[in-house]
């Protein structure tokens, strides 16, 4: 690479290859040179993407997820936008170390440790915060760590509506914060570059954001850790929580697991766990189901209710039962998949093609009710103040002063402190029919996030017919503990035990027998249009001489797709 270049770790450069010029990073220098060698022909950027320390996270990202390094780099920041770079910031800002002003995890279990580690030194812990408490004690968190002299970075898992977690960060140290949430392309570019000039002491963003090139580092957040949307659903396929746990150890840093419920993953790791010393949590009822979801409890407690949220986790207004012409049961002509009555048409709940019967091609059904939106017509016909529904695919929000909301699972976010007078949740006893291995975790922890807002004066009514099991017992004392127990143990019958690495892999017929050669946990094997796909679990630390394998069985042509963690979706 020619001197005048003056290219090093982190440049993007073009280099000549097979007759092409094509982008590559620079890694460093090495001794391994071939005889005959062409030259770099030019810098890319003027920006050096990472230094030597990002880069061996990177490659760790790499190693442990199986995916080649240029996709990991390519994900570790956003997309470039050229003439963001002709105006960067100057870099060497001090960081600000005004210290913290509040002192609520003063009445936490733990907390001692926690503050002790943020001001001297490293680790990792879990924070269940009590719910009032969930964006307050991130900004008491960073505030410390601040006045240590540290930054921060805080990943939270979505960017609409922006995260109360978020809000309260900027709300609390103004144009300290650098936001990597939401924005068009040229916004996050221009962010992320001011980010690595040093502008910023605080850096809040979705899971990318582990990447952000801030120092000193002291402290990582992971907000409401068992967040699906945590996983990087594109190759790599990495999760935040596990990125933010081996940058904090690589850097000397604190991380902090942040969630109501805690996810099987960050239970397994045995972290110390900081939690309120009292009960602050919602009284929770649990009331046998009622036809379509009216028990006399609930129905009584909706009529007294001026301000309140009722999630139904099915969408639409019902089944199709049964073809009305030719009396057949309902199926989709095109897939045979079920068909559902939604915002007044009725369409394949698997192609989403318009609802017409498999059999004669009739498109008129009788309908079995019950979803979201008959959910909200029968709850309009009780209710003293209005009712509404969060569409799907509507902006979740909070109710209003006089309001009842009624919506599914994607309307529950983190909206901030709810203060509602109920919170009801109906066919909790449908998580049991949900495929996957998480299903069951996930349902729990949207049912404690919804039953949040009732804190601090309401009340929350689950209807269940299995008020004993442990997930519905989770809701009930706002502690998790006994169900990831259970579910730690279902998984490791399941032969995928929480903290195994986990992996599908698709290829050529034969796979499976090249792959029993590493002697995973557990391998599976189907086929799939002609592919065989395998998934397998194995030891984490073992990820490596798995990956030596597979790029060994990639260079024969015999794996086409590798993605990890695909339980995890």
């Amino acid at each position: 690479m020619p001197r005048e270049l003056e290219a090093g770790v982190g440049s993007s450069v073009l280099v000549p290859f097979h007759g092409k010029l094509i982008r590559g990073w620079v890694l460093g220098a090495t001794d391994d040179v071939p005889a005959r060698m062409l030259e770099v022909r030019r810098v890319v950027s003027p920006v050096r993407f990472f230094d030597e320390t990002m880069l061996g996270l990177l490659r760790w990202v790499s190693d442990r997820y199986i995916a080649p390094l240029a996709a990991v780099i390519g994900r570790s920041h956003p997309p470039r936008v050229v003439s963001e770079e002709s105006s960067q910031p100057v870099s060497g800002v001090p960081i600000d170390d005004r210290p913290s002003a509040t002192d609520l995890l003063r009445a936490y279990r733990d907390a001692p440790a926690l503050t002790d580690a943020i001001a001297r030194g490293s680790g990792a812990f879990v924070l269940r915060p009590a719910p009032e408490d969930e964006a307050s004690s991130v900004v008491e968190l960073v505030g410390r760590s601040l006045a240590a002299g540290r930054r921060a970075i805080v990943v939270v898992p979505e960017s609409t509506p922006r995260p109360a977690t978020a809000q309260a960060l900027m709300a609390a140290f103004g144009d300290r914060v650098g936001s990597l949430v939401g924005g068009d392309r040229r916004a996050r570019y221009r962010s992320w570059l001011e980010i690595r000039s040093g502008t910023y002491d605080v850096v809040v963003g979705t899971r990318s954001a582990v990447f952000a090139p801030l120092a000193p580092l002291g402290l990582i957040v992971v907000s409401r850790e068992s967040h699906a949307a945590h996983r990087e659903d594109r190759s790599p396929y990495y999760h935040a929580r596990d990125v933010c746990l081996e940058r904090a150890r690589r850097e000397d840093a604190v991380c902090v697991l942040s969630a109501l419920c805690s996810s099987s993953e960050a239970a397994a790791l045995k972290l110390p766990t900081v939690s309120p010393s009292s009960r602050r949590w919602p009284p929770v009822e649990v009331v046998p189901p009622g036809s379509e979801g009216r028990a006399p409890r609930l129905i009584r407690a909706l009529k007294e209710a001026r301000r309140g949220f009722v999630l139904s986790p099915l969408h639409g207004y019902g089944l199709a039962q049964v073809c009305r012409s030719c009396s057949r049961p309902a199926a989709c002509a095109s897939c045979g998949g079920a068909l559902r009555s939604t915002e007044g048409a009725v369409r394949c709940v698997v192609c989403e093609a318009p609802g017409r019967c498999a059999s004669c091609g009739s498109a008129d059904f009788g309908i079995r009710r019950g979803g979201a939106e008959r959910v909200e017509e029968w709850v309009r016909a009780i209710a003293a103040v209005p009712v509404h529904r969060v569409a799907s695919g509507g902006r979740a929000r909070l109710p209003k002063a006089r309001e009842i909301l009624v919506g599914g699972t994607e309307a529950v976010r983190e909206l901030g402190p709810g203060g509602l007078d109920l919170v009801a949740i109906l066919d909790a006893d449908l998580m049991e029919r949900r495929p996957g291995l998480l299903a069951r975790e996930r349902s729990v922890a949207t049912w404690m996030e919804a039953a949040a807002w009732a804190r601090p004066a309401g009340r929350a009514i689950v209807q269940s017919s299995h008020p004993g099991d442990p997930a519905v017992q989770a809701l009930v004392r706002g502690n998790p503990d006994r169900f990831l127990a259970e579910d730690m143990k279902r998984r490791a019958e399941a032969g995928f035990p929480v903290g195994a690495a986990v992996f599908r892999i698709a290829g050529q017929p034969g796979l499976d027998r090249e792959l029993e050669a590493i002697h995973p946990i557990t391998l599976l094997t189907t086929s799939d249009g002609g592919q065989t796909v395998c998934l397998l679990a194995l030891e984490a630390g073992r990820t490596r001489e798995l990956g030596v394998l597979v790029r060994s069985l990639a260079a024969r042509d015999l794996i086409s797709r590798v993605e990890a963690e695909p339980h995890l979706e």
